[in-house]
């Protein structure tokens, strides 16, 4: 018994230690470590509109060598482009990252071609904008592919040299509709939660072993104005509160929290507040909320969707 005490005394000091530091690097920002010369692979980088894109135009701003994935070739290689029109070197290679032999075989190309990735940003995302019963299987299908399962691929192909080199990050793209869902994106939002937990999961993973030389990032926007939900939002008469995010600020927001080595990145904070009070709230309270922002009705009646096979738009 005595055991238990003593163990639960140094526990609740680490917890009040890891607040407390929390606290302070909430207010005193962290140095953003350094990328130069690190290897970058992104997916989904080929849309003109996109945050792949941006994210690699801001990873090559921090002199990054970047590895763009998608199945859009031409778009793929306009992205390459512009990295290059920065000084910053890219290599472009057409992967479809639902199809597990077609993510490995990409990622032997990379090791030999270009070398070990140390940045790992898991972009590449799709959605159906369909309810579940006017959704076809096959898209169903398609959507957790991409979605989900590709993340499982692109880390089994890449984390296990990361541990071995002592050096890696991996980023997961994953929307705040991996938190809280809504009606209408069912095969969206189970994708989305699924991997964030597969994220969460691998994190605790990575600490129980111990591997400190591999890092990990979640990042959940609200809606990103790009034209992948267009029309999505609140209320019209509460959308000064809470628009849709820019897409320069949203990616250079999170590019700073991801040399910080923050574990988790919510833009804007309120959805912090959200993820914690739908754990808290009972659900005919949530629905209640939903309705009075208009969450409950955007989808269907204001959202238009682009889709895409490998990005996220």
């Amino acid at each position: 018994m005595m055991a238990v005490v003593v163990d639960f005394f140094i526990l609740t000091v680490q917890v009040f230690g890891h607040i407390l530091h929390a606290l302070i690097q909430w207010v005193k920002k962290p140095r953003e470590k350094l990328v130069r010369n690190n290897i970058c692979l992104i997916t989904g980088a080929a849309s003109a509109n996109g945050i792949g894109r941006l994210f690699a135009l801001e990873f090559a701003r921090r002199g990054a060598i970047l590895v763009l994935w998608d199945v859009d070739a031409e778009g793929n290689e306009s992205t390459a482009q512009e990295v290059r029109k920065l000084g910053a070197k890219a290599y472009t290679y057409t992967c479809d990252v639902s199809r597990k032999e077609v993510v490995y075989g990409a990622a032997d190309c990379v090791r030999r071609e270009v070398g070990h990735v140390s940045i790992l940003v898991n972009n590449a995302g799709i959605v159906s904008g369909k309810s579940i019963l006017q959704c076809p299987d096959e898209q169903l299908e398609r959507t957790m592919r991409t979605n989900c399962h590709a993340h499982f691929w692109t880390v089994k192909a890449f984390l296990p040299q990361m541990i071995k080199r002592g050096h890696g990050h991996i980023v997961t793209i994953a929307g705040s509709l991996g938190l809280f869902a809504t009606g209408y994106l069912e095969d969206y939002c189970a994708s989305q939660f699924a991997v964030v937990g597969f994220h969460e999961a691998l994190s605790h993973e990575l600490k129980v072993k111990r591997i400190d030389s591999v890092k990990t990032t979640l990042v959940c926007p609200y809606f990103i104005d790009t034209g992948m939900f267009h029309g999505c939002g609140i209320r019209q008469e509460l959308e000064g509160l809470l628009s849709p995010l820019k897409p320069d600020h949203f990616v250079k927001t999170a590019v700073q929290g991801i040399l910080r080595n923050q574990h988790m990145i919510c833009i804007p904070r309120v959805i912090y507040f959200v993820a914690i009070s739908k754990n808290l709230l009972p659900w005919d309270v949530q629905v209640l909320i939903q309705n009075f922002l208009g969450l409950d009705k955007c989808i269907p009646q204001k959202a238009t969707y682009h889709h895409s096979a490998a990005r996220r738009c």
